[in-house]
């Protein structure tokens, strides 16, 4: 099995999260694997501009999730070992990257993102990361 460590961002705008429809047509998050001589985070924040054309920071981690599949062109199984970024915005303009093969995507309320996210692995993956980016901005803006 070929194990690939990725890393990916979970973006926030206010009380919205930045998702991204792919030529599958699966709404995920910008994720990307990491190369040798790069930084996990550095990985995130360049995946999210490639992807979405978003400029964001850092606001935290969110945890990890790995996931496996079959690759018919390696002819082996492949597991994506993904580390998570909490990140945020200072506002909501994003560019979908055709080229990459991405169709869709734009920043949607919470619960609507959550219904649009293909995999049970995301979905709780948004909805525990924007409980801690709430409870961080509570404690950034109080």
């Amino acid at each position: 099995m070929l194990i690939r460590n990725c890393s990916g961002g979970i973006v926030f705008y206010n009380e919205k999260v930045f998702i991204i429809k792919n030529d599958k047509e699966e709404w995920v998050l910008p994720k990307g694997v990491i190369r040798s001589n790069e930084l996990s985070f550095e990985v995130a924040l360049k995946r999210v501009f490639k992807e979405g054309g978003i400029k964001a920071e850092i606001v935290s981690t969110a945890g990890e999730t790995s996931y496996e599949f079959y690759s018919y062109s390696r002819k082996k199984p492949v597991c994506n070992q993904i580390t998570w970024y909490i990140m945020e915005s200072d506002n909501e303009n994003f560019e979908i990257n055709k080229e990459e093969g991405f169709t869709g995507g734009g920043y949607f309320p919470i619960h609507e993102a959550i219904d649009k996210i293909t995999y049970s692995q995301d979905k709780a993956l948004v909805r525990l990361s924007y409980e801690k980016y709430r409870d961080l901005r509570k404690v950034v803006y109080a």
